[in-house]
């Protein structure tokens, strides 16, 4: 084959195709073909295809992530002088996964920096640059120089992904969307990573669900995205480790975009803490301490952390956060003048007595979308105030004064619709079989090429 056919956008698919190995340099020159448009809608479809028929070696997967984050800005923080382990933390998602909010501001209390660029809801999923959006002001997007600035004061700043941040992903997950190539593992693997990597990391932290309210379908789906994850990360220079945690029900005590803010605030200034969330933020931040250098151990990283909690520096951080991006600077202080309410706020109760034996969370998460705290559609604005707090959780017993949990809805009609996907979407019985909170985790040492 010529080098001229070799680098033809339809001789690299073809390739792929037949079920041959690609070059680093034909999948850079594909996706840049991506970015610059050369490559069209068509052909991305066709490439997109062939990967789910043949997947992608270890060494492709790597490549692809390569040139998907290069394919626009790769963050460079050297300007900024941090002087500290630049790190982060992902999630595939979940209902009531308000980790991050938390999670940035203790890790950057015990002296690491987290620029971290997350995403809106997906599906069933939060979002949380759709929980930040809740607070007056906040600005997911500001400019570069506010976010360095924001991230060196505060030590994190939450934003979401600009448009010049591995544009090639948009691109080709557009296109996924439309043709039933989302869920292959190599194209999630690069779609992830492309983005985070492009953030100019030092460390990532993975956090990977399983169960009901899972992106995964299965606890084995979702350990080889883990192991996927973490071999492409460290073969692309970034260290990370993934850990794998349970969303066989809601994370926090609510879900819903205010209320979940609301928690963070009351998490981090401890007036409550929802003991399964704080055992997942813990496991989350301990790893990015272990990772960024900044803890001995596991033990020493707890007590580094809880110690951030304790004196208040977590909280101190979040506000200063808030405040740096367009948030009200008395907001920790005065945080429920500050958020939206709904109307209607009023407990749902089972039909029976029994213990809470199982939870549809993903469908729980589809009643919060249903109610407007949720896109069914890129274009579909957000209800910030809709949504569950102070859930029942699995294995507590259900009955005429434990509520399932109690409902923030518009209208009556709103709270009636979704009782009753509360009540559908929760199993009543006689027992419980208990799940970890925090399943497993694998490091680079841990995965064989």
């Amino acid at each position: 084959m010529s080098s001229t056919q070799q680098f033809l956008p339809q001789e690299i698919i073809r390739r792929k195709r037949d079920g041959e190995e690609l070059s680093s340099e034909e999948i850079s020159f594909f996706i840049n073909g991506v970015s610059n448009n050369s490559v069209s809608e068509g052909q991305v479809a066709a490439f997109a295809m062939a990967i789910c028929f043949n997947d992608l070696t270890m060494s492709e997967r790597i490549a692809l992530t390569c040139a998907m984050r290069d394919s626009g800005t790769v963050i460079d923080w050297d300007h900024m002088n941090f002087n500290a382990p630049i790190v982060d933390k992902h999630s595939t998602g979940g209902v009531g996964d308000v980790t991050s909010l938390m999670l940035g501001p203790m890790v950057a209390s015990c002296g690491a920096v987290v620029p971290m660029i997350s995403g809106r809801g997906l599906g069933h999923t939060g979002g949380t640059l759709d929980k930040l959006e809740a607070i007056p002001g906040y600005n997911v997007t500001p400019n570069n120089n506010v976010f360095g600035e924001v991230t060196k004061d505060a030590g994190v700043a939450i934003i979401g992904q600009t448009d010049n941040l591995a544009p090639a992903d948009k691109r080709i997950y557009a296109v996924r969307d439309t043709t039933a190539t989302v869920d292959n593992l190599s194209l999630i693997t690069s779609s992830i990573l492309s983005k985070k990597l492009a953030a100019g990391l030092d460390s990532l932290v993975m956090d990977v669900k399983v169960g009901s309210g899972a992106f995964m379908p299965t606890y084995e789906k979702s350990e080889e995205l883990a192991k996927s994850i973490v071999a492409v990360a460290n073969g692309a220079g970034v260290k990370t480790t993934a850990i794998l945690t349970d969303m066989n029900q809601v994370l926090a005590s609510s879900a819903g975009n205010a209320l979940e803010v609301k928690e963070a605030v009351e998490f981090l200034t401890g007036e409550y803490r929802n003991p399964r969330l704080y055992e997942v933020t813990m496991a989350l931040c301990s790893e990015m301490l272990l990772l960024g250098g900044l803890a001995d151990n596991t033990e020493d990283a707890r007590d580094k952390l809880c110690q951030a909690l304790e004196s208040g520096k977590a909280a101190e951080s979040f506000g200063k956060m808030v405040a740096g991006l367009g948030g009200p600077e008395d907001f920790m202080e005065n945080y429920l003048s500050y958020l939206p309410k709904a109307e209607i706020v009023k407990p749902v109760y089972a039909t029976e007595s029994g213990v809470v034996s199982a939870m549809d969370t993903r469908a729980i998460g589809m009643a919060v979308v249903s109610m407007g705290g949720g896109r069914s559609v890129p274009t579909d604005k957000i209800d910030f105030a809709v949504g569950f707090e102070q859930f029942i959780r699995l294995g507590e017993t259900a009955d005429s004064n434990k509520p399932l949990a109690v409902i923030h809805a518009r209208t009556e009609e709103q709270w009636q619709r979704a009782a009753k996907s509360l009540r559908d979407a929760i199993t009543i019985g006689e027992s419980y079989q208990p799940t970890p909170d925090v399943y497993s985790s694998f490091r680079a040492e841990d995965i064989a090429e």
